[in-house]
């Protein structure tokens, strides 16, 4: 197992060898690092590692700041590429809930992999905005496929990007946060764990 290293002043994590003069995140010098083992199995850091949640939520971010900014523009410059903008809009407001079912899916299983459940406060909360989200983006949605209701799709729009801001600032505060040890295994298989795993000779 490749050693790893911990900044002191700010968490930063990094293998030892792959350390420089100054920390990467921080930019302080190397001399405050200290030795750090890993408190996470391999297989749950190995799926915490692909990113599929925050790569999901990027999805869904771009498209929560985009669609107000197009229906206000489709609204008060009716001159500026009508057609192309308005097609924008339309497409961005039909793919919204996919993007948003994604990061939920990945987000669960983001929760269940990091701290094995869904059932803290902060979670909690989590899956509350992530569901209003849903819901408005559904009504986005059904409204684009009324017509010309744009004043109605502004505001809908800025009600989730407000959810959405909040959302993100929950979850802020999970970024480095997981719960140590293994991941739950089945009876009868054997969890590889830094403690459980064989040096090599």
């Amino acid at each position: 197992m490749k050693e790893l290293v911990r900044c002191r002043p700010c968490g930063f994590v990094i293998e030892a060898d792959k350390l420089g003069d100054v920390c990467p995140a921080c930019g302080m010098p190397r001399k405050v690092f200290e030795p750090y083992r890993e408190r996470v199995s391999r297989n749950r850091l190995m799926l915490l590692n692909f990113d599929l949640h925050p790569i999901a939520i990027h999805l869904s971010q771009a498209l929560v700041m985009a669609i107000p900014v197009l229906a206000i523009i489709t609204t008060a410059f009716k001159q500026f590429q009508p057609e192309i903008v308005k097609d924008v809009l339309r497409f961005s407001v039909f793919i919204f809930p996919l993007t948003l079912v994604l990061a939920i899916i990945t987000g669960i299983i983001d929760g269940l992999t990091r701290f094995k459940t869904l059932a803290t406060p902060i979670l909690r909360v989590k899956i509350i905005f992530s569901l209003i989200i849903l819901t408005l983006s559904v009504a986005l949605f059904f409204t684009t496929l009324c017509g010309n209701l744009y004043v109605l799709t502004i505001i809908l729009s800025i009600l989730s990007l407000g959810a959405g801001f909040q959302l993100g600032l929950w979850g802020k505060k999970l970024i480095n946060v997981i719960l140590p040890g293994s991941y739950p295994q089945k009876k009868g298989t054997k969890a590889l764990t830094p403690e459980t795993e064989k040096k090599p000779e």
